[in-house]
């Protein structure tokens, strides 16, 4: 299933450069009024209005195979069976830290390696203006 999706996806991306490079290749209408006034174009590849029925019959089969490749792929995203239950469920979770290891702020760095400073009362600070950003 996975090498279907595989080939149904590049055949949708090789459509897709196809079509913006047929697309990009065409004329606008209005350049067909410069050929009647001896712009040339009878001399090309296609006559003289070939290359647009040739470029559009071109673009609408580059078209159709998009569409029918974007359709399939839906499909095939669709019918993968789905899990129940969020995606966080097999997140690895990390035990929070004792309070006794957290400093308070403000709060002096203790004189002995691994032994925290004994915790001092941070007053409760209001719930505006600059009491709500963090300090270090």
């Amino acid at each position: 299933m996975n090498v279907l999706s595989s080939v149904i996806l590049a055949v949708q991306m090789l459509a897709a450069l196809g079509m913006i490079g047929l697309i990009l290749i065409q004329h606008g209408k209005g350049a067909d009024m410069g050929a009647s006034f001896g712009g040339g174009s009878s001399g090309s590849l296609f006559g003289a209005s070939g290359s647009a029925n040739f470029l559009s019959r071109t673009t609408a089969v580059l078209a159709s195979v998009f569409f029918v490749a974007t359709l399939a792929l839906a499909y095939l995203s669709n019918s993968r069976p789905v899990t129940s239950g969020s995606v966080l469920e097999g997140a690895p979770v990390s035990a929070p830290a004792p309070a006794q290891s957290i400093p308070a702020t403000g709060a002096p760095a203790a004189a002995t390696g691994d032994v925290p400073a004994p915790a001092t009362q941070v007053p409760a600070a209001g719930a505006e203006g600059a009491a709500q950003i963090p300090t270090k």
